[in-house]
């Protein structure tokens, strides 16, 4: 009886202690800024509700998997929400590639990774792999952002997340501004698989932060084809217009 109060008490003053902190260093929701309240997490639950989703989930043959027609054999493409600009959306990927938030990342493919679970397709993969950095810019930035997403779904889908099978082996300029074929041209000899034995006859979801033409994804998943994965599939934090 005694332990048990002691025990009850420990919880109690951590709750304590927690909520006491919480009035002189409030946390604020990474979408709006607004303070957050018990139970909410990195974004409130206005946020939440706003989110401008794609659906595409619902959608077998969508906007996404429509870009690689011809080029790469998809099985899945999604993107979890619309990009639009001064938007949410925006705002949060400013937070986690230059504003050193790597929990948006998490966050948001923890979300996204419970609507793909929600819809039986949890067993559909057996890797997951995140879109690599050139090492230089990872070092910069101190982290990818697009492994924090890949962490996110993996949690939420019980799914391996492993980001040094494939690498970024040339430290390609930016991909704004450029199109399509400027873009493919970029980053065509890109990647490289440095783990064949472990791509092949697997069913790999390559994921990224943002989809624009698609050539980034299309490149990488081609090195992964070349090695013989079983199927292929994207997903993506956004999709921009």
């Amino acid at each position: 009886m005694g332990l048990f109060t002691i025990k009850s008490n420990e919880r109690s003053g951590s709750s304590v202690f927690s909520d006491f902190a919480s009035l002189f260093f409030p946390e604020y929701c990474l979408g709006c800024s607004s303070g957050l309240v018990k139970g909410e997490e990195i974004l409130c639950t206005r946020c939440l509700l706003d989110l401008p989703k794609t659906n595409y989930l619902n959608v077998y043959e969508n906007p996404i998997k429509e870009k690689f027609l011809g080029r790469l054999p998809i099985k899945y493409a999604w993107a979890f929400m619309k990009f639009r600009k001064t938007g949410v959306v925006q705002h949060l990927l400013h937070q986690l590639k230059y504003n050193n938030k790597p929990e948006v990342g998490s966050r948001l493919g923890k979300l996204f990774g419970k609507d793909i679970h929600d819809l039986g397709l949890a067993s559909e993969f057996d890797i997951i792999i995140p879109m690599p950095l050139h090492h230089l810019r990872q070092r910069k930035r101190g982290y990818n952002q697009s492994t924090k997403f890949a962490e996110g779904l993996a949690q939420s889908l019980n799914v391996p997340s492993e980001d040094n099978l494939v690498t970024r082996k040339i430290n390609t300029s930016t991909q704004t501004r450029k199109n399509r074929n400027e873009r493919w041209e970029n980053v065509k000899h890109a990647f490289r698989v440095e783990q064949p034995d472990a791509i092949r006859n697997n069913r790999i979801l390559l994921v990224d932060d943002i989809i624009t033409t698609g050539a980034s994804l299309e490149a990488c998943g081609q090195v992964l084809i070349n090695q013989g994965c079983k199927e292929l599939s994207f997903a993506c934090i956004a999709e921009a217009q």
